[in-house]
């Protein structure tokens, strides 16, 4: 059992600002340092926030003893280089998705995990958001009756984003899509299928040599008779902001609004009309959390004047950010894996790059790498 209290690194200041305040609110938190390569940025977060100890460097940040955990929000081609570091470096590490870049680099962080006995949870929103939590506590109630199929879809326009967005593979990140419909009953993916459609301008398509306009994956579970389709789009493609998830039971079906702002449809076939579909409001779902961040469901840092796209295009990820913090540190201090751990984490990053691969070979069918045997310390040649 660790302290009562986890000393926090934050690594990363744009989004990553935006769970400064939850830490610090957090009654087992200490937000205890910041790091940033871009020394005004760290000084004015710092001093915004009363955070005196502050790294430019993540290699000096990693050296210090009092870090007990580190919660990355670099650049994506970053995470799996840092993540690797910093538990290397005996820190436990909580990080923004996706994994990683590479299958390699998966089976290598879960390979880290496994040596150094510390905590790997990757911050994926959507499963901590009030409508996964909202389908979630249906089928625990057993509302939904048998679940026979799952969606979901993450459509978004990514011009104006940084540098390392431009022309990617809309798979290669797709764990928005890929967690929820794997996490509601906790499956693992074991195969994937995907086919591309459309094209992307040439000047986008050369730099990853991706072509696809929109990338759209089935995904076969393990031990399982479900299979859940998922889709993305990242350019070219006329598309209000997206970030769906629907589940298909026997008894009621859950799906997402086509239009933000609506509310999600109910489908229930034991009404005597059969199948009435029936508007339903999310209720939100704070008093999951200490009383000290329960209004983090529903504000943060981007309320203000100060505002970061993932907020204008993704409405705030459905209250999912104390959520989060709150399951790392609760893992921590039960001395319990996360949810999602590494291994849940590189299953659901791998889907996407292995359903990229399989869009450029005309859908033939990919196999996920078994990551808990790679756990268990068994090879996996890829």
């Amino acid at each position: 059992m660790m302290s009562q209290q986890i000393n926090i690194a934050l690594v990363g200041l744009g989004f990553g600002a935006e769970f400064i305040p939850i830490y610090q609110k957090h009654p087992h938190a200490h937000m205890y340092a910041i790091c940033q390569r871009t020394e005004s940025k760290l000084n004015a977060i710092g001093d915004q926030y009363g955070i005196a100890v502050r790294y430019s460097s993540f290699d000096e940040l990693l050296k210090d003893p009092k870090v007990d955990a580190v919660h990355i929000n670099s650049p994506i081609p970053n995470h799996a280089e840092q993540t690797l570091k910093a538990l290397r470096a005996g820190k436990h590490v909580a990080c923004t998705v996706p994994m990683a870049t590479s299958v390699a680099d998966c089976l290598e962080i879960v390979r880290a995990v496994k040596e150094t006995g510390k905590q790997y949870m990757m911050m994926e929103t959507v499963v901590y958001a009030r409508e996964f939590l909202f389908v979630k506590e249906l089928y625990e109630k057993g509302e939904l009756g048998k679940i026979q199929f799952l969606k979901a879809s993450h459509q978004q326009d990514m011009e104006g984003w940084p540098d390392y967005w431009p022309g990617l593979p809309p798979m290669h990140y797709a764990t928005h899509c890929v967690g929820p419909v794997a996490g509601l009953l906790r499956l693992e993916a074991e195969y994937v299928s995907c086919f591309g459609s459309g094209t992307i301008r040439e000047d986008l398509a050369s730099i990853h040599q991706s072509p696809f306009a929109v990338e759209s994956a089935h995904i076969k579970f393990k031990d399982s008779d479900l299979s859940a389709q998922v889709y993305r789009s990242l350019f070219d493609t006329a598309r209000q902001y997206r970030e769906s998830f629907e589940v298909y039971g026997s008894e009621k079906s859950f799906e997402w609004p086509l239009i933000e702002g609506e509310q999600p449809v109910i489908h229930s076939a034991k009404k005597p009309e059969n199948e009435i579909p029936e508007r339903v409001p999310t209720p939100d779902y704070a008093h999951y959390l200490p009383e000290e961040i329960r209004e983090f469901t529903g504000h943060g840092v981007y309320d203000s004047d100060e505002t970061h796209l993932s907020f204008v295009q993704g409405g705030g990820h459905g209250g999912s950010h104390p959520h989060l913090a709150h399951e790392f540190i609760s893992a921590l201090l039960e001395g319990r894996e996360p949810f999602p751990n590494a291994i849940q984490s590189a299953n659901w990053t791998s889907v996407g790059i292995l359903a990229h691969e399989s869009a450029l070979k005309g859908g033939e069918i990919v196999q996920i790498p078994d990551f808990n045997e790679v756990y268990k310390g068994r090879v996996i040649h890829l």
